[in-house]
């Protein structure tokens, strides 16, 4: 009888080379260390110890911070470089498929001048304005729903229900359990699980309910109906209401996957080919059965996941073409108060529409417009007033 073997949950965790130190934070730490030898090397002869210690303690705790200091689960070095990063990437981003054009005269004004010194005083100078390229992973999204994400691959978004783990008693928990563990032994490419938090409109529903209260049966239920609607209504008032959103995100590389070297990584020729692939990726030059190859195996990977998680009682439903591009630009704009649909026009659409055409109720007739003859014009302009003409013609039409 052979024992249980508990595996770790945190295999991503990196491995401690001394003591409780990783390599990352030995050598953060062991830089800092060093540079500031170096700096009392070069300071020793004419800076006293305390004055050095002085500026080396702060020097050291930011260091320690850097290197052992975590923030929702994030190095701190790595929020830094992200930071760095942010901060040196440019601040408007267009979508500029036939090249960037420079920004017009109206969005970068120069800085107003003063009344005073002549007029040749600036009281401030305002941000400028330089748009670059906007460059998103996805560069279309198919007929069917899959994303093209150029050198990286192919993927698909399926939406996935959820289940009440704590409603459930021991034994279908473990039944839950051991199907979604099915699922994760059967993985043998990249799979993301998001849960992403989004605004919740009522509208639909409340208009359904209230159209629909006058059919039927009983005027109980048509008043039940009603006062529900406008529960529903006075609570999107009152509060912001959010939902949650379970999207499974199956990706696949264009190119099969090639023999391991024996060790679990690629092998020479596999990264040969793939740095090849990715060049004729970048060229253009991509073969379209290999595309579609590629989409056969995003559609059997989402099948395996269809019929494995069934058993737990979570439902994979996979996203058309107009719900994926709604979730990839919810996710680009997440702040959004229109919530994302298919029927939203795109930047390069435009957009008509037609109206009543309007009616003599539609002008003002309080409105007294008058011309006046310029200096030295001809005499026979007098002073005209429409609002005379436009009594008379009301009085003879009543």
């Amino acid at each position: 009888m052979t024992a249980p073997v508990r595996i770790p949950a945190d295999v991503d965790m990196a491995d401690r080379v001394l003591g409780p130190l990783t390599a990352r934070q030995l050598g953060i730490l062991t830089a800092a260390g060093a540079m500031l030898y170096l700096a009392w090397l070069a300071t020793r002869a004419f800076l006293p110890l305390p004055v050095f210690l002085a500026f080396a303690a702060p020097v050291g705790a930011g260091a320690a911070m850097l290197a052992l200091g975590r923030r929702d689960g994030v190095p701190m070095d790595a929020l830094l470089v992200a930071a760095i990063r942010q901060r040196l990437a440019p601040r408007h981003r267009v979508a500029a498929p036939e090249g960037v054009r420079p920004a017009p005269v109206w969005l970068t004004p120069g800085g107003e001048q003063t009344a005073g010194a002549g007029g040749r005083g600036r009281v401030g100078q305002p941000e400028q304005v330089s748009p670059s390229a906007l460059r998103l992973p996805a560069e279309a999204v198919t007929e069917t729903g899959v994303i093209d994400l150029g050198g990286d691959g192919l993927a698909v978004v399926a939406v996935a229900s959820t289940v009440n783990f704590a409603l459930r008693t021991a034994n279908e928990q473990e039944a839950l359990v051991a199907s979604f563990g099915r699922y994760l032994h059967s993985l043998t490419a990249p799979v993301q699980v998001l849960v992403r938090t989004e605004r919740l409109d009522l509208s639909g529903q409340i208009a359904e309910l209230r159209e629909r209260a006058g059919g039927l049966p009983h005027p109980a239920l048509e008043a039940a109906a009603v006062e529900h609607a406008d529960y529903l209504a006075h609570l999107g008032a009152q509060s912001d209401l959010l939902r949650r959103q379970v999207l499974l995100v199956l990706r696949e590389p264009r190119a099969a996957a090639a023999p391991t070297d024996g060790l679990g990584g690629p092998g020479p020729l596999a990264v040969l080919a793939w740095m090849a692939g990715k060049r004729r990726t970048q060229t253009g030059q991509v073969d379209a059965g290999i595309r579609r190859a590629a989409e056969s195996r995003l559609v059997r990977r989402l099948g395996e996941a269809i019929e494995l998680l069934a058993p737990a009682g979570i439902v994979i439903t996979p996203l058309d073409a107009g719900q994926a591009t709604g979730v990839l630009a919810s996710a680009c704009n997440p702040d959004s108060l229109l919530p994302p649909s298919a029927g939203l026009a795109g930047a390069e659409e435009v957009i008509t529409t037609t109206g009543p055409h309007p009616s003599e109720d539609d002008y003002p007739t309080d409105t007294t417009f008058s011309t006046t003859p310029s200096p030295g014009g001809d005499e026979d302009f007098d002073d005209w007033d429409y609002e005379d003409d436009y009594d008379d013609e009301e009085r003879a039409r009543s």
